[in-house]
């Protein structure tokens, strides 16, 4: 970690939004928000790793009651700045283990943030984390890649995923752990600057798995939140577990 913040500090949360500005794009936040507000329906919603509030705050504007964890103080300054922010509940800690009071009717965890978790044992954590907080027929929603490693020649362990006049990003894995690292080369006004996050990737049946050893099964699958069927030539999914039991 590099400070509190983790990997979020302020130099990333001032420029978050404008940095993942196409995630912000309605066409990309209204099928989620509608996936959401049907799973929470009359009962609240807890989002681990609420980030800057791109799915909270739209949320919480059509009438879901929502709480957010998250670790970055950076981050839910910029969410508590904007408007709404101060409907949104807030608990600063680690999304794998921080308890929050009450239970809620849907947990989610959105934009790949399962894989910021960098060790199976916090994936497992987040897993039973989100099962604790849910009432019974609860869901816990998680949207995240697969993982995509046929783009990996064999004995290469780098892919770039941005070459730019300014700008230069790629992914670095390590297939024996399951580890990755996202690496961010930027120029601005003929200097450099160097950014490095890592990350867990980790696999459907793996997360199958997880949810299972929590007390979840898996509800649903989709490739993305309209709905389209998963495949093996999916890129990404959103997976929907229901917990069971009293």
């Amino acid at each position: 970690m590099v400070d509190d913040d983790g990997y979020f500090g302020d130099p990333v949360a001032a420029s978050y939004d404008d940095s993942s500005v196409e995630m912000f794009a309605p066409d990309v936040v209204r099928p989620a928000v509608e996936v959401l507000a049907e799973l929470a329906g009359d009962g609240r919603a807890l989002e681990l790793g609420v980030g800057t509030g791109r799915i909270a705050l739209p949320l919480s504007q059509r009438g879901v009651e929502v709480h957010g964890i998250d670790m970055s103080r950076a981050m839910v300054a910029r969410l508590r700045e904007k408007p709404g922010g101060a409907a949104i509940g807030l608990t600063i800690g680690d999304f794998a283990t921080t308890k929050v009071a009450g239970t809620f009717s849907v947990a989610y965890l959105v934009f790949n943030t399962i894989m910021n978790l960098t060790s199976q044992d916090a994936q497992v954590d987040c897993f039973r984390n989100a099962a604790g907080h849910l009432t019974p027929g609860g869901c816990f929603v998680v949207e995240v890649m697969v993982p995509d490693l046929r783009r990996l020649p064999p004995g290469q362990n780098t892919v770039p995923f941005h070459v730019g006049d300014d700008r230069v990003g790629f992914d670095t894995y390590d297939l024996a752990t399951q580890a990755m690292s996202s690496h961010h080369v930027k120029v601005e006004g003929g200097r450099g600057s160097f950014r490095s996050i890592p990350f867990r990737y980790v696999w459907p049946s793996e997360l199958d798995l997880m949810a299972r050893l929590a007390g979840m099964r898996l509800r649903a699958r989709w490739e993305d939140w309209t709905g389209t069927p998963f495949s093996g030539e999916s890129r990404s999914h959103v997976s929907v577990w229901e917990r069971t039991g009293a």
